[in-house]
């Protein structure tokens, strides 16, 4: 199934997201065991579960690109800060417009195209009414910083990671739509330094054989991994500096409106090297789905409700759980009375 952009759904104030039957179907459900662990869990970027799904294409494209542009946009309108490039990243931007570009045009022939003449570049996206024509390598030919340009044409956030001396360091980033992370206080940090926060795996060498892993990506092998956390309403800015708007929603959670205000956030990660620079490109591609959602395919209620009766309070409390977590237990009980 493939599912065509529909009209502007809102990820604030009214929240009107919402996803049809097709895209629950498409849905990356993230937990293959009633038990939730941490684990480098990480796979070749390569198409499974068929055509239409989430993992066919480096890049998804569904139903909500208009809607995702839209949230970008206003947030970048706002906060121009969550979009930053050191100067030397700026090889890398280009790495980066060349990828997304020649992958869309491959894979969304409908709705992009890429002309091609030397360094003379036609890039069309029928979708947002985009008809630019540039110099590639040469930023003053295009309207914005060309990891700025292209993210904004993409759904999911974008960092650049630039390897040096054996480890990666976070030097570029588009992001608005992040899991309570702040592109602007992770700037320039390493690998080991953003993940400190994470509990539990810091006395484990899980971040240590990543890293090793990571760095040893080659062009053209991409890798991906999936991520979850919890989110109330369909919010995709849930970033530190937009708390004030969202923390206190962590209270809003009853019995009689769990179904419908928690959100399961799914991350799609994807990992692939960039053959100018040498950076990873790191793309972090979120999907929100209801619990009443969810719940409409019987394997991932029961499953989910395990995950989260068994879930360790370290967990529950980094991922900001705890104020709704008895609850969104509760409710999926209902689903698993077996267990």
């Amino acid at each position: 199934m493939r599912l065509a952009p529909k009209a502007i759904q809102t990820f604030r104030d009214d929240f009107t997201y919402s996803n049809s039957p097709e895209a629950i179907q498409r849905f990356p459900f993230p937990f293959p065991e009633d038990e939730y662990r941490y684990s480098v869990n990480i796979e070749p970027h390569t198409p499974k579960e068929g055509p239409g799904s989430a993992y066919e294409h480096l890049f998804d494209i569904d139903e909500h690109y208009l809607s995702e542009m839209h949230e970008r946009a206003l947030v970048l309108k706002e906060m121009p800060e969550r979009c930053l490039s050191m100067p030397h990243m700026d090889l890398a931007g280009w790495d980066m417009v060349e990828r997304v570009m020649v992958s869309l045009t491959e894979d969304y022939p409908q709705h992009f195209t890429l002309t091609r003449n030397g360094d003379n570049w036609r890039w069309e996206n029928k979708l947002l009414n985009i008809d630019d024509s540039f110099t590639f390598g040469n930023t003053g030919t295009l309207p914005l910083e060309p990891m700025e340009y292209i993210g904004r044409q993409m759904q999911g956030d974008f960092t650049l990671l630039d390897q040096r001396e054996g480890d990666l360091y976070m030097d570029a980033g588009i992001i608005t739509c992040p899991a309570d992370w702040s592109l602007a206080f992770d700037a320039g940090m390493s690998f080991s330094e953003w993940h400190g926060p994470v509990p539990m795996a810091k006395d484990s060498t899980i971040f240590e054989r990543a890293l090793k892993y990571l760095t040893a990506i080659q062009v053209g092998k991409p890798v991906r991994r999936l991520n979850w956390t919890m989110t109330i309403n369909a919010r995709m800015d849930t970033s530190p500096e937009t708390y004030h708007r969202w923390g206190h929603e962590r209270t809003t959670v009853t019995p009689e409106n769990v179904g419908e205000k928690v959100y399961l956030r799914v991350e799609l990660q994807v990992l692939d090297r960039m053959p100018r620079s040498n950076a990873l490109l790191f793309s972090i591609r979120t999907y929100l789905m209801s619990l009443e959602d969810i719940v409409t395919n019987p394997v991932w209620a029961k499953r989910l409700h395990r995950v989260m009766k068994t879930l360790p309070q370290a967990l529950i409390d980094y991922k900001g759980l705890s104020r709704y977590h008895t609850t969104v237990v509760d409710y999926l009980a209902a689903f698993d009375k077996a267990n």
